[in-house]
C-alpha cells in the first residue's frame, strides 16, 4: 500500500471487532466515554443539516427512555411469572387443588365457604395423604405427607442443578457479585446472555420451590440485568458502547430490586449504593422510571400475590418508645455478629468447595443439602412454610381474629379499644411457637451457610431477613412478657402501664430482619428505604436506621467486607472498591512492571517494526496492550495500542489490502518514513492507536494512583521518568498491591 493510504476511522470505517474487548478483561472507560462524546457530537452537528437528521437526533435522545420502558415491562413480566410459579410449586409439595391443579393453596380456597379460622382447611384443597389414602389424620398419613414433601423438594432441586450444569453454568448463585464486577467495567461473556436468562428464570422457580434456605430476590437482579443487556442490542449506541451499556445495567439492577421487594425507590438507592460503579444523574431518573414500570407490571400480572406494592404490609397500632431503642440496638448487634459469622463461614465453605473434590460433584451437594433441609424442615411448621410467608407472619401484629399460635395469648378483652389489644400473658400456643421458632433459627443460621453458593440460583436477602425476624420476634415476645409481669419497674413506668398495648413483637421482627440483612450486605440507607417500602411503616425509620447502622458497625469491626465483596475476592474478580481508603506510603515505581531483575518492558516502535515482528510479540506475550514508542533507544512515548485491535487489524490487512506481507512495515504515524521502491506496502495503524494514554511519573504516590484508577475507571496507566517510558501499572497490579498491603494473598486476583 505505497503512496496514499485511506485512514481508518471508528465513526466512518470501523473494522468489525476493533474497539471491543476480550472475555475476562476490563473495559477502557476513558476511551468508551470519548467515543460516545464523538458520536453524540456528530449526531448533533448533522441534525442541523436536514429534517431526517433532526428526527434521528431526537430518536437517539429518546431511545434511553424507551429502553427503560422495555426493561421494566420484561423484568416485571418475568418476575410475575416466577412469583406465580414459585407459589404454586411450593404448595405442590404439600397437596393439590381439586378445583384446578394449577391453583396454589390460597387461590384454591378463595371460593370456599369455610370459616375464617379454618380458611386453610377448605375441601377443595387435598393433602397428598387425603388424595392417596382418603384420609389426612394419623401416623401413616403424616409419614406419607412427609415423604411426598421430601420427594418433591429433591425433584425440584435436582432438576434445577441439572439444568444449570447442562445449559447455563452462569445461572447459578445470586449473581450480584458478578453484576457488581461487570458494572465496574469487567467483561464476562455470556453472563447476561439469552441462555442464562432462560435457565435462570426456570431454575429460580425450581430452587425456591424446593424449600432450600434461599430467596429469589438477589437472582431477580441478575434476571433484570440479563433483560437489560439483551434489549441493549436493539439500540446501536448501547450495543456498541460498553460504558453506555453499563448505564443501562445500573437501571436494570434497580428494576430487579423493585420487582423483588416492590420497592422502586429502594431499588434505585440499592443500585446507587451497592452495585453501580458509574451512576450519572440521568441514570438516576431512568433507573427510577424502569423500577416503577417493573413494579407496576408485576402488580398487574399478580395483583393478589406477594407482588403487591407492599410485600410485607404492617399495621402496628402503637408507636414505639424511646427506651425501646435499647433492644433495637441489641438486635443490631446480633445482626452484625450474625453477618460477620455468616460471611466467614460461607467463604470458608465455598473456598473448601473450590479446592477439594466436593466442587466436582455439584449435583450430589445439592441433593444432600436439599435432603437435609427438607427432612429437618417438615416437622416444624415455621420451617415448612415458605420463607416469605414466615417473615410475613413474624411481622404481623396480633389482632382479635388472628388464629396463629404466635397470637394465642390469655385473652382479656375488657380493656380493648377498637383493634388495639392490651399486652397479655402468653398462652400455651405462644410458648410452643417460641421453641419452634428457636429451632427454626438454629436451622436457618447453619443451613444457609451451606446453601448460598451452590450450583442453583440462590439469593440471600430473604434468608437473612428470616433469621433476623425470628430473633426479633423472640426478643419482642420476651420484652412484651417482661413488661406485662413487671410493669411497675422503673424502665416501664410512665409509658407501659398494666393493660396497655405498648410492646409490639412484630416491630421487633421487622427491626431484626433489617439488622441481619444489613450485617450480611452492609447496606444502610437503601436498606432502610427498602424496609419502609416493604412494610409501609414510615414511622419506624428511626428504629430501622438504628439497627442497620449498629449492625454495620459491629460487622465492620469483625470483618470489613460484605458478602458480595467477599465473593468477588474469592472469585478473583478485578473489582476496585471505591469506598475504601488507601493510606500506604508507596510510589508508582514500587508497583509498576517491569520490576528489578525482570525482562525489559515489551514495546512497539512507531515506524520501524514489521508485521512479523509485531505478530511475534503478540504470540509470545499475553498482555492486553502495548506501549508505542518513538524508538527503543529513546523510549519516548507515542501512545498505547490494544492487543485485540492489533490482531484484528493485521488479519484484516492481510486479507483485504494488497501488498501486506510479513516484511511490511507497521506505521503508527501520519507520515511514514520513505522506503525503497522495492519495499512491500506499509500498514498504517494510526487509527487504532490511543494517542492520549494516561501517564504518571515514577514518584507519584500510590494513594493518588489508586484514586485515579477508581475515579477514571482506568485499565492501565503508563509510568514515565523525564518523559521516557519506564513501565506500566494495570488494574490487576493495583489490586494485587492493595491485597499485599492488607496482608492478603495477592495471587487471589486472577483477572485484569
Amino acid at each position: 500500500m505505497n503512496g496514499k493510504s485511506t485512514m481508518m476511522d471508528f465513526l466512518e470505517e470501523p473494522l468489525p471487532g476493533v474497539g471491543t474487548y476480550e472475555d475476562f478483561n476490563t473495559i477502557d472507560w476513558v476511551r468508551e466515554k470519548s467515543r460516545d462524546r464523538d458520536r453524540h457530537r456528530e449526531i448533533t452537528n448533522r441534525s442541523k443539516e436536514s429534517t431526517w437528521a433532526l428526527l434521528h437526533s431526537v430518536s437517539d435522545a429518546f431511545s434511553g427512555w424507551l429502553l427503560m420502558l422495555f426493561i421494566g415491562l420484561l423484568a416485571g413480566s418475568l418476575a410475575g411469572l416466577i412469583d406465580i410459579s414459585a407459589h404454586w410449586m411450593t404448595d405442590l409439595k404439600e397437596g393439590v387443588c381439586l378445583a384446578g391443579f394449577w391453583f396454589n393453596h390460597e387461590h384454591c380456597c378463595w371460593k370456599s365457604n369455610t370459616t375464617f379460622t379454618d380458611r386453610d382447611k377448605c375441601p377443595e384443597w387435598k393433602s397428598w395423604s387425603q388424595l392417596i389414602l382418603g384420609y389426612g389424620e394419623g401416623a401413616f398419613a403424616y409419614i406419607l405427607n412427609y415423604f411426598m414433601y421430601v420427594v418433591w423438594a429433591l425433584m425440584f432441586s435436582l432438576l434445577a442443578v441439572l439444568l444449570v450444569k447442562g445449559f447455563a453454568p452462569y445461572a447459578c448463585g445470586s449473581g450480584i457479585p458478578e453484576i457488581k464486577t461487570i458494572l465496574s467495567g469487567f467483561i464476562i461473556r455470556g453472563y447476561l446472555g439469552k441462555w442464562t436468562l432462560v435457565i435462570k428464570t426456570i431454575t429460580l422457580v425450581l430452587a425456591v420451590s424446593s424449600g432450600l434456605s434461599l430467596g429469589k430476590e438477589g437472582p431477580l437482579v441478575h434476571v433484570a440485568c440479563c433483560c437489560g443487556n439483551i434489549l441493549c442490542h436493539l439500540f446501536t449506541k448501547y450495543r456498541k458502547n460498553e460504558a453506555k451499556r453499563r448505564e443501562v445495567l445500573s437501571a436494570a439492577a434497580a428494576a430487579g430490586v423493585s420487582v423483588a421487594f416492590g420497592a422502586p425507590i429502594g431499588g434505585v438507592l440499592f443500585s446507587l449504593e451497592e452495585v453501580s460503579y458509574y451512576f450519572p444523574l440521568k441514570t438516576l431518573w431512568r433507573s427510577f422510571f424502569a423500577a416503577l414500570v417493573a413494579a407496576f407490571t408485576l402488580r398487574s400480572i399478580n395483583p393478589f400475590g406477594n407482588s403487591r406494592l407492599v410485600l410485607f404490609y404492617v399495621e402496628f397500632h402503637m408507636p414505639w418508645h424511646l427506651l425501646e431503642l435499647v433492644p433495637f440496638i441489641l438486635l443490631g448487634i446480633f445482626g452484625g455478629l450474625w453477618g460477620a459469622f455468616f460471611i466467614r463461614s460461607n467463604i470458608a465453605w465455598c473456598r473448601r468447595r473450590k479446592t477439594t473434590r466436593l466442587g466436582k460433584y455439584p449435583v450430589l451437594e445439592v441433593f444432600v443439602v436439599t435432603a437435609i433441609t427438607a427432612i429437618l424442615a417438615f416437622p416444624n411448621e415455621y420451617t415448612r412454610m415458605s420463607t416469605s410467608e414466615l417473615i410475613s407472619e413474624l411481622f404481623n401484629d396480633c389482632g382479635i381474629l388472628d388464629s396463629s399460635k404466635l397470637c394465642e395469648y390469655v385473652n382479656d378483652f375488657n380493656s380493648t379499644k377498637g383493634d388495639d389489644l392490651p399486652d397479655r400473658a402468653a398462652g400455651p400456643g405462644v410458648y410452643t411457637a417460641m421453641w419452634q421458632l428457636a429451632l427454626a433459627l438454629i436451622m436457618k443460621v447453619f443451613i444457609t451457610i451451606f446453601t448460598f453458593g451452590m450450583k442453583v440460583p440462590s439469593g440471600l436477602f430473604i434468608p437473612s431477613m428470616a433469621v433476623g425476624a425470628i430473633a426479633g420476634r423472640l426478643l419482642g415476645v420476651a420484652v412484651e412478657q417482661l413488661a406485662f409481669y413487671h410493669h411497675d419497674w422503673a424502665i416501664f413506668s410512665g409509658w407501659c402501664s398494666q393493660g396497655a398495648d405498648c410492646i409490639t413483637p412484630g416491630l421487633y421482627a421487622m427491626v431484626g430482619a433489617a439488622a441481619c440483612l444489613g450485617g450480611v450486605t452492609r447496606m444502610t440507607v437503601s436498606l432502610v428505604v427498602i424496609m419502609f417500602e416493604l412494610t409501609g411503616g414510615l414511622e419506624y425509620i428511626v428504629p430501622l436506621m438504628a439497627a442497620a447502622m449498629t449492625s454495620k458497625w459491629v460487622a465492620d469491626a469483625v470483618g470489613r467486607e460484605g458478602i458480595y465483596d467477599a465473593h468477588i475476592r474469592l472469585n478473583g474478580y478485578p473489582f476496585l472498591e471505591a469506598k475504601e481508603e488507601f493510606s500506604h506510603k508507596t510510589r508508582a515505581m514500587d508497583v509498576m512492571r517491569p520490576r528489578k531483575n525482570d525482562p525489559p518492558l515489551t514495546v512497539i516502535t512507531q515506524d520501524s517494526m514489521t508485521v512479523e515482528d509485531v505478530e511475534t510479540i503478540v504470540t509470545n506475550t499475553t498482555y492486553s496492550g502495548y506501549p508505542v514508542v518513538v524508538s527503543r533507544a529513546s523510549q519516548r512515548l507515542v501512545g498505547f495500542v490494544l492487543r485485540r485491535d492489533l490482531i484484528i487489524s493485521i488479519e484484516n490487512a492481510r486479507k483485504k489490502q494488497d501488498g501486506i506481507v510479513s516484511t511490511s512495515i507497521i506505521c503508527f504515524t501520519d507520515y511514514c518514513p520513505p522506503l525503497p521502491p522495492s519495499s512491500p506496502s506499509v500498514l498504517k495503524l494510526r487509527s487504532i492507536l490511543d494517542l492520549s494514554p494516561f501517564t504518571v511519573t515514577d514518584e507519584t504516590p500510590m494513594e493518588i494512583v489508586v484514586d485515579i484508577f477508581r475515579k477514571l475507571g482506568l485499565r492501565q496507566c503508563l509510568v514515565t521518568h523525564n518523559g521516557k517510558l519506564l513501565g506500566i501499572i494495570t488494574k490487576k497490579d493495583v489490586l494485587k498491591h492493595i491485597a499485599q498491603m492488607a496482608n492478603q494473598d495477592p495471587e487471589s486476583i486472577l483477572f485484569n
